[in-house]
C-alpha cells in the first residue's frame, strides 16, 4: 500500500513508529500569478478558473459534498480534482483538518485561518514577494507548526497552489539544486521547456547571484510562492515535537530543500529524521519527470508514495490519473498514507469512498444546474 523510493531505512522506521498513531492535517492555500500564464497548469481549464482553484478546493475540503459551494470546483479539461481523495479520507478517518490562507487573490471561506500573507507576482519578475512578508509568513508557520504538533502524534502538511510545480523548480534552482527536467506537472506530459523559460527569466531578474551564501528567504521573495515558506516553518517547529509528512510531490520536495537551507542558514532547531515527503505513485513514477532523482539531488529525503490505483474506477475522470493527468494535490498522497497507517484502508477501499464523495457532489451540482465537468 505504501512504496518507499529513497532513504529506505529512515522511511521504514518512520512508518513503523507512526503506524496506528493520530495525525492532524494542515492545508495551506496560496496564489502565484505564474498560474495565469496560458497552459502553465491543468488545474483549471482557463486562467480565470485557476484564480479560484485553491479557494474552491479549500472550501470543498472543509465543507464536503453535501453543502452547496460558494465557489464550485473549477472546470478541468480532463480529470477530477484530487480534493475528492483528500476529502474522502478526512471524512472517513475523522482526520482533524485546518485550512490556512497564506496569500490568495480572492477571499476564501471563513474557516480559513488568515496568516497575513499576500499573493505572489509572476516569478518571471524576480520579485514575487516582499521580503518582510516572507519573514512574517515563516514566523506564522513556525507558530502554527508548534501549536498543531501538540494535537496529535504527527502533522500532515498539504497545499493547493496552482502553478506550484513551476515555483518549485524556481526555488530549487535558486537554492542551487539541479532540478531541470525533473519536476512534475498536472499535464500528462510535463511542460519542462515552458517552465524553464519562466524560471530562468525570473532568476536573471532576481539578483540572487549576488547573495553568498544564498539567503533562502531571499529566494522565496524572488521566485517563490507564499505556501512554501509557511510549510517550511510549520515543518521545522513541528519536528521538535513529533513527525511530519510533507504531503505532495515536486512542491514538497522543494519545501524539504528549503527547510534544509533555512536550518543551515539560520541555525534553527529541526529534526530532519522526523520529516518525510509523501505523495502518490502517479507522481513518484511519472516518466515525464524524475521525482526519485530529484529527491536524490536534494539529498537524504525519505520519499514515499501511496499505492492508489484508479484503473478500475467507474468514472473516466478518475481513470485518467493512470494516464498522467492531475496526479496529486491538496495533500492527497500524504493523507492516503495516513489512511493506510491509521485505519489500514486498502487502495480499492480508498477508490470506493472517493467515488462516493464524487457521486454526491455531482448529483448536488446537477440538481442545482450548476457548471460541472462532463466526466461522469
Amino acid at each position: 500500500m505504501i512504496f518507499i523510493y529513497s532513504e529506505f531505512r529512515q522511511a521504514q522506521n518512520w512508518l513503523q513508529h507512526y503506524q496506528g498513531k493520530k495525525a492532524t492535517f494542515a492545508c495551506i492555500l496560496g496564489f502565484t500569478a505564474t498560474s495565469l500564464i496560458p497552459d502553465i497548469s491543468a488545474a483549471g481549464a482557463t486562467p480565470k478558473d485557476r484564480e479560484f482553484t485553491a479557494i474552491a478546493d479549500g472550501e470543498f475540503l472543509i465543507e464536503g459534498a453535501e453543502v452547496l459551494p460558494k465557489n464550485p470546483l473549477p472546470y478541468l479539461a480532463k480529470g477530477i480534482s484530487p480534493v475528492f481523495i483528500t476529502r474522502a479520507i478526512v471524512e472517513s478517518c475523522g482526520l482533524p483538518t485546518y485550512l490556512f490562507d497564506a496569500g490568495l487573490i480572492h477571499k476564501p471561506i471563513a474557516q480559513a485561518i488568515n496568516l497575513g500573507g499576500m499573493p505572489a507576482k509572476c516569478i518571471s519578475s524576480g520579485k514575487a514577494l516582499n521580503y518582510q512578508v516572507v519573514q512574517h509568513l515563516f514566523k506564522e508557520g513556525m507558530k502554527w507548526g508548534k501549536k498543531l504538533s501538540f494535537l496529535a502524534d504527527y502533522l500532515i502538511i498539504g497545499e493547493c497552489v496552482v502553478g506550484g510545480t513551476t515555483t518549485a523548480l524556481a526555488v530549487l534552482s535558486g537554492l542551487g539544486v539541479n532540478a531541470l527536467g525533473m519536476v512534475n506537472s498536472s499535464h500528462p506530459q510535463c511542460n519542462h521547456e515552458q517552465k524553464w523559460a519562466i524560471v530562468s527569466e525570473g532568476l536573471q531578474n532576481s539578483g540572487l547571484d549576488a547573495c553568498s551564501p544564498v539567503d533562502p528567504f531571499a529566494v522565496i521573495a524572488a521566485v517563490g510562492d507564499p505556501m512554501q515558506i509557511v510549510a517550511a516553518g510549520m515543518a521545522i517547529s513541528a519536528s521538535s515535537q513529533g513527525g511530519v509528512v510533507l504531503a505532495g510531490g515536486t512542491q514538497m520536495l522543494a519545501v524539504y530543500a528549503l527547510i534544509k537551507r533555512i536550518v543551515a542558514f539560520g541555525n534553527f532547531s529541526c529534526d530532519l529524521k522526523k520529516i518525510l515527503v509523501g505523495t502518490t505513485r502517479w507522481v513518484a513514477e511519472d516518466k515525464t519527470g524524475d521525482t526519485v532523482k530529484l529527491a536524490q539531488e536534494i539529498g537524504q529525503v525519505p520519499l514515499l508514495a501511496t499505492g492508489l490505483n484508479f484503473s478500475t474506477s467507474k468514472y473516466p475522470g478518475f481513470r485518467v490519473y493512470e494516464s498522467g493527468y492531475v496526479k496529486e494535490g491538496v495533500g492527497a498522497g500524504g493523507c492516503a498514507i495516513y489512511a493506510h497507517l491509521a485505519a489500514n484502508k486498502k487502495p480499492l477501499e480508498l477508490l470506493t469512498i472517493t467515488e462516493e464523495i464524487f457521486f454526491k457532489y455531482r448529483n448536488l451540482m446537477k440538481h442545482r444546474n450548476l457548471r460541472f465537468n462532463s466526466i461522469s
